[in-house]
């Protein structure tokens, strides 16, 4: 008899973020699996088993965690964030469509969280408060030549954009790439927001604009998002500005 797999989204790291839905599923799980500093947030029991793993191991581990279900265990999944948005969820999706006939009969629960950029938008105001879209800029498993045209139709159509994966070891250059494309779009004085480790200790919160704004502002842990023309700043006095996109739209664009 097939067991249950949970995938989870835990929020972006502060334990308040949680979801009482993803506590319950961590909690009804016996094996955990996930990227070691994801699972290291986890108060797990004694009888609670986690198995940890690489950050690019995705498929893998998806299978590894499908496997234990199979055999009749409640295996959870865990992703920071939510578990959907360029996390696990698409991993365990695309390992049950590609492996054996015994992985289809997993009951699945895909539990959604916080992800970055609501954290990071909660932070300054309301910066996604029109349509908006989120974008990887890493290149892993898509080719950069897509990256760059789908950041210059974004900033064309007018989206507030939420860039995910800036920046890292092996891709330094690319995030001011992204910044110089943009800049050929959109007026230099956009705001820009770099969020990083939104809602944990080491929080770190800086606005600018498009013309300010430079690669080494980020980090892994951090999400940016780039507002649209009609985003505003509202400053407050000795309280911090608050950051919106307004909710309607004028009938030019």
């Amino acid at each position: 008899m097939s067991g249950r797999l949970f995938v989870v989204g835990t929020g972006p790291g502060a334990p308040g973020q949680m979801t009482p839905e993803a506590r319950e599923a961590i909690s009804a799980a016996t094996h955990l699996f996930g990227y070691k500093p994801y699972l290291d947030r986890l108060d797990l029991r004694a009888d609670q088993q986690a198995v940890a793993s690489d950050n690019r191991e995705e498929l893998a581990r998806a299978g590894a965690a499908l496997d234990m279900a199979a055999e009749g265990e409640t295996a959870a999944m865990v992703s920071g964030g939510d578990a959907g948005v360029f996390a696990m969820a698409a991993a365990v999706c695309e390992a049950i469509d590609k492996g054996p006939a015994a992985w289809r009969e997993v009951e699945l629960i895909v539990v959604p969280g916080v992800t970055a950029m609501l954290a990071v938008a909660a932070r300054v105001g309301a910066p996604l408060g029109n349509d908006f879209c989120a974008i990887s800029l890493s290149d892993n498993l898509k080719p950069w030549d897509v990256i760059e045209k789908r950041l210059r139709l974004a900033a064309e159509a007018g989206f507030a954009i939420a860039l995910y994966n800036p920046i890292s070891k092996a891709r330094p250059h690319q995030l001011g790439e992204a910044f110089n494309i943009l800049r050929a779009v959109l007026p230099m004085e956009i705001p820009v927001v770099f969020g990083r480790a939104a809602g944990r200790p080491d929080e770190r919160i800086t606005m600018t604009t498009l013309d300010g704004a430079r690669p080494e502002m980020a980090d892994m842990a951090t999400c940016i998002i780039i507002g649209n023309v009609h985003t505003r700043i509202v400053e407050r006095g000795e309280r911090p500005a608050l950051l919106y996109t307004p909710r309607s739209v004028p009938a030019h664009g």
